[in-house]
């Protein structure tokens, strides 16, 4: 296996899924200090000076300039060590298999039926008969998103050790917890990162590229009823799953996720449960647009109010906070161009046509962004991402340490605006 593989592969069987049930301390899991140790002992392996894991299982790491490029900016990286929550995530059994074509079984899943991905969902297959994929068994997801991109960068710095005469400026890595449960590098000291722009690394297919996220925030809806026998219910009793219920009635029915695509946003219901006397319902709401997330906000205020009219009684309580912002507002301003461009550039360094996207999620650039380190997104190259059928190819991994490569090659040199 080349370098970035055998990292790769070694990654994922770390399990390391994050809790959104336990995300009131960081990390949200004990886990992923076990891929956070992982990981920094590759680094120190390599020679990396300044290693370090904190009590929240960040992972923070310098590489020295080359010659002639000490005074040049700090090029920062980021990415994320919690794998998503959302399907089963441990343990994990990476495996890379050759896929040859057509439908491709990649195990049974844990109720004993066949886990197949198949070009009639996934058409990128077509171009990739013939090579080579690592998936899980079919019990788990893989964990690409984003060990993929860890992996990346580790290599990235392999690459440099082996060969110092290669050009870059100093370099940052930061490797995060929780960024699937909304937290990523909200503790990441940023004057101690000491980088101003740079880019993460979580996006999928290669050769994608991202400037542009979602805003983001998230809705819990609370219900409180009142509990009487059955018999003598009449005027009485007031069912808080039946508040919820109604409520979720009222939200547009055609703005979910399965109804969506491009710049749409959407109302997702994460999770619901509840008896007669309580009830709750928590929401994201996503939108390319500030405007439209406030008129989605607004929404979901009015459809409380509607419910608590219809009870007459305030039976329905919400809370709505802000997740993330659009990067787009930073990365596209013009001193900031240079990180478009010169991912334009590496990608074609590698016959690569780089394309832009609206990611219809977020990254750890959303919020770095507003906070004074301005990052684009580039490929992690992982397809099907929050499930068992995820995937990614051999070519695409190896290609992106390449395209790294070219990338730190273009910041050895002074950025103009």
């Amino acid at each position: 296996m080349s370098d970035v593989v055998d990292r790769f592969v070694r990654y994922c069987a770390v399990a390391s899924q994050s809790d959104p049930l336990t995300a009131d301390h960081v990390p949200s899991t004990e886990s992923q200090f076990k891929i956070a140790e992982v990981i920094a002992d590759d680094l120190r392996e390599l020679g990396a000076p300044d290693v370090k894991v904190d009590e929240h299982a960040y992972v923070t790491a310098h590489w020295p300039a080359s010659e002639g490029c000490v005074e040049l900016p700090t090029l920062g990286f980021c990415c994320h060590i919690d794998t998503a929550w959302q399907s089963w995530g441990d343990p994990v059994h990476p495996l890379i298999r050759r896929y040859e074509g057509g439908e491709f079984v990649i195990g049974q899943g844990r109720d004993g039926r066949p886990v197949v991905i198949s070009p009639a969902t996934n058409p990128q297959l077509e171009h990739l008969a013939g090579t080579e994929l690592v998936t899980a068994d079919g019990t788990s997801l893989l964990g690409g998103d984003d060990k993929a991109g860890d992996a990346m960068c580790v290599s990235l710095l392999a690459r440099l050790k082996a060969d110092p005469a290669l050009p870059h400026p100093r370099l940052a890595f930061a490797f995060v917890p929780d960024e699937e449960i909304g937290h990523g590098a909200a503790l990441l000291d940023l004057d101690e990162f000491g980088a101003t722009f740079g880019y993460t690394i979580d996006g999928g297919p290669l050769g994608e590229f991202c400037y542009e996220t979602f805003n983001a925030a998230e809705a819990h809806v609370r219900a409180r009823g009142l509990s009487v026998h059955t018999g003598t219910a009449k005027a009485t009793m007031i069912n808080a799953s039946e508040a919820i219920m109604r409520f979720h009635q009222l939200v547009p029915p055609a703005e979910r996720p399965e109804f969506t695509e491009g710049y749409d946003g959407f109302f997702y219901l994460e999770r619901m449960e509840g008896s007669c006397e309580e009830a709750s319902a928590d929401y994201i709401i996503r939108d390319h647009d500030q405007a439209q997330m406030e008129r989605r906000a607004q929404i979901l205020r009015d459809a409380v109010q509607l419910v608590n009219a219809q009870f007459g009684t305030d039976v329905l309580s919400i809370e709505i906070h802000d997740q993330y912002r659009n990067l787009a507002d930073v990365v596209c301003l013009p001193e900031n161009a240079h990180l478009i461009e010169n991912a334009r550039s590496a990608y074609a360094a590698i016959g690569q046509e780089m394309t832009c996207i609206p990611m219809r999620g977020g990254t750890d650039g959303s919020q770095l962004s507003f906070r004074g380190f301005a990052c684009a997104n580039l490929s992690a190259c992982y397809y099907n991402a929050h499930g068992v059928r995820e995937f990614v190819p051999v070519r695409e991994l190896e290609s992106m340490v390449d395209m790294l490569q070219a990338l730190v090659g273009l910041y050895a040199r002074p950025q103009t605006a």
